[in-house]
């Protein structure tokens, strides 16, 4: 850590924090707009009589937030880099074992919920968007118009914020690139999202929240191999901990030689 450099750490600390801060805000951020009128165009091209078509609103979608579950994981490495600023390298190894452990076991289950919620949703859309045509109605009122293009632009925003982590934790540390699950986290998360940007525009708009769930699904899952590859790796690290911190009370006690 003799090398590092400090300011561009932190710069990488706050970027991929206020990525993650804009995926979870996406659901403030999206849906919302009026959708009645793309309702009744739907109807009419079902030969379906609507006779109020107000109140109909954008739903915001899961994909953008689920996308939080991963860059928790960036948000904690990164955090531990920060952590070894301030303490030293025999505590903040005591710590980091513990502190992992639970981290993982919290996001494992948080993304199990998450995981069964998203799929939940996905059977609902499916079901209703084959009922024709009454259930595809209902299917198209409830998310039938994925606001794409303001989608577009907070995923833009977060890709931005990723790249510029992942160029700011090379300049505080180019040794950071030899840190093999560091770079399959950073390829993972741009991955997600530059596919989930992907699948907004592959199928037509009225589609969007269905393929929109199912990245939603992907991304819950992958948070929850990255939980138990944590839980793997804090392992070692509390073993570790536990021999240094049982070994103490034996130096402690044995008789100095002269």
């Amino acid at each position: 850590m003799g090398d590092l450099r400090k300011p561009f750490l932190l710069l990488a600390m706050l970027a991929i924090v206020l990525a993650i801060g804009v995926e979870l805000g996406a659901g403030l951020l999206l849906g919302g707009a009026d959708a009645g009128a793309a309702l009744a165009d739907s109807a009419g091209a079902l030969d379906v009589e609507l006779d109020d078509a107000s109140g109909v609103s954008e739903p915001s979608g899961r994909g953008t937030g689920y996308l939080a579950l991963i860059d928790a994981v960036a948000v904690w490495s990164t955090g531990l880099f920060c952590l070894g600023l301030l303490l030293p390298e025999r505590v903040q190894g005591r710590v980091q074992g513990v502190a992992s452990l639970i981290f993982s076991i919290i996001l494992i289950i948080v993304g199990l919920v998450a995981l069964i919620i998203a799929f939940v949703e996905l059977m609902i859309m499916v079901s209703l968007f084959l009922a024709i045509p009454f259930g595809t109605l209902a299917y198209l009122a409830l998310w039938g118009f994925f606001p794409v293009g303001e989608a577009a632009v907070l995923l833009g925003l977060v890709l931005l914020l990723k790249l510029v982590w992942a160029g700011l934790l090379v300049l505080a540390q180019p040794r950071f690139l030899q840190n093999k699950g560091l770079v399959l986290l950073i390829l993972t998360t741009l991955l997600c999202t530059i596919v989930l940007e992907f699948l907004h525009n592959l199928v037509p708009v009225i589609l969007v929240s269905i393929v929109d769930d199912v990245a939603a699904l992907i991304f819950a899952v992958i948070a929850i191999i990255w939980g138990l590859v944590l839980l793997i790796g804090s392992i070692p690290a509390i073993v570790k901990a536990v021999r240094v911190t049982a070994a103490l009370p034996a130096r402690a006690g044995a008789p100095s030689s002269r």
